[in-house]
């Protein structure tokens, strides 16, 4: 009998604490293994579930997806949206389900009557929120890919909503500042005051949710009772989605970005994400300045530096020519032109810090999560997905027990104006009804002889590229173990705030070096949070790797015998 289906499922994930350590990562000498890498344990045992019961990498995915949606409340999400990059029977795909503004969305929505930004509208309440599309994405990956019935990817989410699941050590992620930033302002203390580390967390709303999606599909969260709690709570807070604007959503299958990179492929996210156009930026413009890399020692001075200043160029051209694809002309193959990138590189500044202001667009004229799945077909699936930062809004849908996201920060809320990411945006991300907000979200697969080599992704925001990047580079030119190349400090620089170098609480950069880097001008900046959570796993001769990430609370798991369908 499918464990799915069983009790034993929920025995596993109900009963037993499952330890946090210190590192979570798994790997066998078998190639074409199964395999996953989650930001939490229970995600991971539920694809490792899925995958040694015969579903293939997207049927894992799709139940990993809804059982972070009860278990990782912080990211994993039926009130947001996200993207999907995928290798399936040797050919790529990527479905975007990024949230849409509402239709009575518009441009200067969050100014005031002097044109100034309204501090914290676009991140925290009801009018946050864009329209949602993570249930629709799932089911969109699930009417293409899926082999077990929607049904039974469902059932283990609804065990652990309804039984309740263990809430992890990692405490910091429930109180303090949390509770204050939506304190008096969203009833979020009403769903999630109570959640404490080490005890049983139990929603029932969220259960009875899950269970109308189970039986319904996305016409209950679209079109029914789901739709209808969505579109109370929005009358109830003065927000902006309606009943029309959660009929019309649609995900979007897009062209997926597919470029050469050495001797391999990269395939990744097209707009509107800028990460795929940003990380082949990235890699492409440091090939190309390999002279002043030769020589220079892993996160020392100078290599921070020439880093920061190949970066400076990519979120320069980030900020004025990257939106949505239906609403602005995105110039993709411009700006990844063989021509373009070597002008660009020869910009750099071996030396000294180039200037902010110098630093123009190139052309003429914080908390999201991400998973990692393989199987033994050689299926991948990177997917990120989120509800922007951590909780989103901080609205919980009254009687549907889910949180909705504040994507709507990830709009220009005014051209110039940096957002909670400290990121600038041009008219291209501009507010507008139906369009989808510029994202750096950036779920990659990277292939080798046309079969996956390597599969990544993390949360971030902006740093969610540059952290990718930095691992690669890692794995690729430094040959560290998979576990190395996650684990060793990362730091980030993205144009704005001027100069600034930011590092991590986790890990950081040694005395020198961080010595070294102000001599030279740079301004040091550490905040509470790390940079990154990745998930990864690797495939070579020597066999399959995957790596959850030590900054998080995941879990890797390599499935030795798992046969997909």
């Amino acid at each position: 009998m499918s464990l799915l289906k069983s009790s034993g499922l929920s025995v596993l994930l109900l009963f037993i604490a499952i330890p946090n350590t210190l590192f979570a990562a798994a790997e066998t000498q078998a190639p074409r293994a199964a395999a996953v890498a989650s930001p939490d344990s229970y995600g991971a045992e539920v694809a490792a579930e899925v995958l040694k019961q015969g579903g293939n990498a997207v049927d894992a995915a799709i139940a990993t997806a809804f059982t972070l949606a009860v278990t990782y409340p912080e990211a994993g999400n039926l009130g947001g949206g996200g993207f999907a990059t995928l290798w399936f029977n040797g050919k790529a795909y990527f479905l975007d389900y990024r949230e849409t503004a509402p239709a009575k969305a518009h441009r200067d929505m969050y100014l005031n009557a002097e044109g100034e930004v309204v501090a914290g509208l676009s991140l925290i309440g009801h009018q946050a929120s864009g329209v949602p599309g993570t249930v629709m994405g799932m089911w969109q990956l699930h009417q293409l890919f899926g082999s077990k019935s929607w049904a039974e990817l469902l059932a283990p989410a609804i065990q652990l909503a309804e039984h309740g699941f263990i809430v992890p050590e990692k405490a910091y992620l429930y109180e303090g500042d949390m509770l204050q930033r939506f304190a008096g302002k969203t009833n979020f203390i009403d769903y999630f005051g109570h959640m404490r580390a080490g005890e049983r967390f139990v929603q029932p709303e969220l259960a009875a949710t899950l269970k109308r999606i189970a039986a319904e599909g996305p016409a209950d969260f679209y079109q029914g009772k789901t739709a209808a709690l969505i579109v109370a709570e929005m009358q109830r807070g003065g927000g902006l989605i309606s009943a029309e604007d959660l009929a019309a959503y649609q995900a979007v299958w897009r062209t997926p970005l597919l470029t050469n990179w050495r001797d391999m492929q990269l395939l990744t996210a097209p707009p509107p994400s800028s990460g795929g156009i940003a990380l082949q930026q990235l890699l492409t413009l440091k090939e190309l300045n390999q002279q002043h890399f030769r020589g220079v020692s892993h996160n020392s001075a100078q290599y921070v530096h020439l880093m920061a200043e190949i970066a400076k160029r990519v979120f320069a051209d980030r900020a004025d020519y990257l939106g949505d694809p239906a609403f602005t002309e995105v110039p993709v193959q411009q700006l990844l032109a063989a021509d373009y990138l070597a002008k660009r590189a020869k910009e750099i500044n071996p030396d000294s810090i180039s200037a902010t202001a110098a630093i123009k667009p190139g052309l003429e004229s914080e908390q999201t999560t991400h998973f990692s799945i393989v199987d033994a077909a050689g299926n991948a699936v990177a997917n990120t997905y989120t509800l922007n930062l951590d909780y989103g809004s901080g609205v919980v849908v009254r009687g549907a027990g889910f949180l909705l996201n504040n994507e709507m920060d990830d709009f220009s809320a005014k051209a110039g104006v940096p957002n909670a990411f400290g990121v600038v945006g041009s008219d291209a991300n501009a507010i507008a009804p139906g369009k989808r907000m510029l994202s750096s979200m950036t779920p990659t697969i990277i292939l080798k002889d046309q079969q996956p080599a390597l599969v990544i992704g993390t949360p971030g925001g902006s740093t969610i590229f540059t952290s990718i990047f930095q691992v690669i580079n890692n794995l690729y030119d430094f040959q560290m173990t998979p576990q190395q190349a996650v684990a060793a400090a990362r730091f980030h620089h993205q144009l704005l705030p001027q100069d600034q170098i930011r590092l991590e609480p986790y890990q950081t950069l040694n005395a020198q070096t961080q010595a070294e880097l102000t001599q030279k001008g740079y301004q040091l900046h550490t905040p509470n949070w790390d940079l990154g959570d990745i998930q990864l796993i690797l495939i070579n001769k020597a066999g399959t790797t995957a790596v959850s990430d030590p900054r998080g609370r995941g879990k890797a798991l390599v499935i030795k015998a798992a046969k997909a369908q």
